[in-house]
This record gives C-alpha cells, structure tokens and sequence, in this order.
C-alpha cells in the first residue's frame, strides 16, 4: 500500500530557508528507495515552520530510506537548525481520483 507522511518542522528562527536548502537537495537515492514524491514548502504567515509531503512505495520502503547514509547526512546537516516542533499524519493511501 502506497505510504503518505505529511508534516511540519519546525526551524529556528531565521533559519528556515537553510533548511529549506538541505531538504531540496538532489537526491536520486530517494526515488531508488521507493519514495514517489517528496515537496517541500513555505508559508509566509509563518515564516519558521517547513512543509514537507512524502509519497512512498510502502511504509516499509520509508523507513528503510532513513538507514540510508545520505539520509542520514541530511539529517545530521538539518538537526542544528531545528526548533523541536514537528507536526503531521502518516497513513495509508486508499485512493485518488486521478489515477486508477
């Protein structure tokens, strides 16, 4: 079953925009790992958190993906510049009226 993760991280204060650049970074290791999608966004009403949208293969495949060494180099790049505030859903995806 196709895996969604949709949530928001939290960045200290003026440091969005360089989490923003991590989190963008080119990865082909992603996609070799299942993951469909993966956007990140910004809302200038509030100018700390980030957006991020995942759409994987399985849930299985998502979690593989974090053993990854370059994950895990985002995620050590991207740890000093968190505020500690995470949101978000993870589910299973049922369906979608634009594809079968």
């Amino acid at each position: 079953m196709t895996f969604a993760n949709v949530g928001t991280i939290g960045a200290l204060p003026g440091s969005r925009d360089e989490l923003v650049e991590i989190l963008t970074k080119r990865s082909d290791a992603l996609s070799e790992a299942g993951c469909l999608l993966y956007e990140v966004g910004v809302n200038h009403d509030e100018p700390n958190t980030v957006f991020v949208v995942e759409l994987w293969k399985s849930e299985k495949a998502h979690a593989a993906s974090l053993e990854l060494t370059e994950v895990r180099e985002s995620i050590e790049a991207a740890r000093p510049l968190l505020s500690g505030e995470f949101g978000g859903f993870r589910f299973g995806v049922v369906g979608s009226p634009l594809r079968d």
